[in-house]
């Protein structure tokens, strides 16, 4: 799934003015610690590929490509719009009178500008977006803060999906000790979520708890600043937390599912059939290794990597080259789809501010 680099905990405050010419990297030096940092990425993906699944025939991988129809282009763009929307959902559902079709926009424009530009950008396109259509930007980027935890706690539920579903046929010890683990912090963060809701004494030790942990890390926080923002989330967002935590909750997993499902057509265009691989070897491979999202540009190589292992095994060697092409097409997807998505939604909104300023100039 695509998303923007997760927003500061401090909320934008009514005061600020963010400009969008930040949106362009602001040095060359920042243009180049971008450039160098999709550059680690390739070369790790590519390594992880190599050490993890070894070395494939390229030739072969080829030939399964040539399997592909033009037409199987049709459900993969419509289970990719389908996952944007439900992505969308949270945002709407947190920030009042911000439009389901908005939330959408605003996603998919801070998640092209977050992958070029450097931060922050993103967080720069949101609120110019926000004062665009009389959204309050403080509400707008506190939705943004709860959006992403929430995002968080369903990307940690999902491997207890596929422990529920693998009971069906059996589940091993790993698969339960990596369960257990994800589900407890999926839990422990809807816990806190929950919390937020009741004082603001609880919200300011939460705050000042994961401040503090933080700080094991980075010495320049302060756990006190962190207890003071989070006190001003719980301000901001209590009623729309109470109203929206449980239907965004269910509307991400449902993106998770819809982005399984990708991947499952994906195999199926590819000639990798249900006696290859069936519906339920698809699903618990991808919701038991979905926590490797964390990593950048969605787990880029390393989650490809355990999933084309995982289904080579099934499957067999034999299948190993289409398995590649299937995870390929699913990255072409769901990376390049809504940055092109993204990019055009950014162009329109430009284009409509534009005209509106003329209008009212």
């Amino acid at each position: 799934m695509s998303r923007s680099r997760p927003a500061d905990l401090t909320p934008v405050t009514a005061g600020d003015r963010v400009d969008p010419a930040v949106l362009a990297p602001r040095s060359v030096r920042r243009r180049l610690l971008k450039a160098a940092l999709w550059i680690a990425v390739v070369v790790f993906a590519w390594f992880a590929v190599v050490r993890i699944v070894g070395r494939f025939d390229w030739s072969a991988v080829a030939d399964a490509f040539a399997l592909l129809h033009w037409w199987m282009l049709v459900p993969l763009l419509a289970l990719l719009l389908a996952r944007q929307v439900l992505n969308a959902v949270p945002l709407a559902l947190y920030v009042p009178g911000l439009r389901l079709a908005r939330s959408l926009e605003n996603d998919l424009a801070a998640n092209v500008v977050g992958t070029f530009a450097p931060p922050p950008g993103d967080i720069a396109i949101r609120v110019a977006q926000f004062r665009s259509w009389g959204v309050d930007p403080v509400l707008g980027m506190a939705g943004v803060t709860l959006n992403m935890l929430t995002f968080y706690a369903a990307r940690f539920f999902a491997p207890v999906v596929g422990i529920a579903l693998l009971a069906v046929e059996g589940v091993e010890h790993r698969q339960w000790v990596v369960a257990l683990c994800c589900g407890a912090i999926a839990t422990t963060m809807l816990v806190l979520l929950l919390l937020l809701l009741r004082s603001d004494e609880l919200a300011a030790r939460i705050g000042r708890t994961a401040g503090r942990a933080v700080r094991s890390v980075r010495s320049s926080v302060d756990p006190e600043q962190w207890a003071q923002a989070t006190v001003r989330l719980r301000a901001q967002t209590a009623d729309s937390l109470r109203r929206g935590l449980a239907p965004a909750l269910l509307a991400l997993v449902s993106m998770i599912v819809v982005d399984a499902l990708v991947l499952l057509v994906s195999l199926r265009a590819v000639g990798v059939g249900t006696a290859e691989l069936t519906v339920l070897d698809v699903l618990t491979a991808f919701f038991l290794a979905y926590p490797l999202t964390l990593m950048p540009l969605f787990g880029l190589g390393v989650l490809d990597a355990v999933l084309v292992g995982t289904w080579t095994a099934v499957a067999g060697v034999e299948h190993e080259s289409s398995i590649v092409a299937a995870t390929i097409v699913w990255r072409v997807v769901t990376l390049a789809g809504p940055l092109l998505m993204g990019g055009a939604t950014l162009a329109w909104w430009r284009l409509r501010s534009r005209a509106g300023t003329l209008r009212t100039g």
